[in-house]
């Protein structure tokens, strides 16, 4: 499959997630935790997996269900994804990574585990650090150095809150979509 096919299918994939993603946005307005937001000292979303002298697994706390029904609206460690300031964009244009696992949509039948997903994505974003599209040709089908234009509302709370808390040029994640473990590089 060409790179302009795997874009129109991450294109679709999403447009298909949009409508998802209102639907849990308004589920999740009206059964909040009594507890209310997590604490700001949370670990980044942005931030990477695990540093190289600790445990890939470490930050695998199970928030999001195997098949991925819950992908993309917490953070990482389970915490509740902050809202998006005033000064965030209101579109970016960026590249993506992904990294499937076993339940995600669209993952092959003989797909990672999560977790090994989670460790892949950990040493994809290292590498994209210093080399965006040496990451890029590593990553799974629909990994691509441009996905195009995303307006704001249309991805999961999470994956939104990285892509549009980024500057240009800068590159986040590993943060879970119900697609796979996507790192992402906001390029205007």
């Amino acid at each position: 499959m060409n790179k302009l096919t795997a874009l129109a299918l991450l294109v679709l994939a999403l447009a298909g997630a949009a409508a998802i993603v209102l639907e849990r946005r308004a589920w999740g307005a009206k059964h909040e935790s009594p507890t209310g937001p997590a604490s700001a000292a949370a670990p980044d979303a942005g931030a990477p997996a695990a540093d190289a002298g600790e445990s890939a697994a470490a930050p695998t706390a199970e928030p999001v269900e195997a098949e991925g029904t819950e992908a993309g609206m917490t953070l990482l460690d389970g915490g509740r994804v902050p809202e998006l300031g005033p000064e965030a964009p209101k579109e970016v244009e960026f590249g993506v990574v992904l990294v499937g696992y076993a339940g995600a949509q669209g993952a092959r039948r003989d797909a990672r585990s999560r977790a090994a997903a989670l460790r892949l994505a950990g040493e994809l974003l290292a590498l994209a650090r210093s080399d965006f599209a040496a990451a890029v040709a590593k990553g799974d089908q629909g990994s691509t150095a441009a996905a195009g234009r995303m307006p704001r509302g249309v991805l999961e709370p999470a994956p939104e809150h990285v892509l549009f808390s980024l500057g240009k040029g800068e590159i986040g994640g590993p943060v879970d979509t119900p697609r796979g473990f996507w790192i992402v590089k906001r390029i205007e």
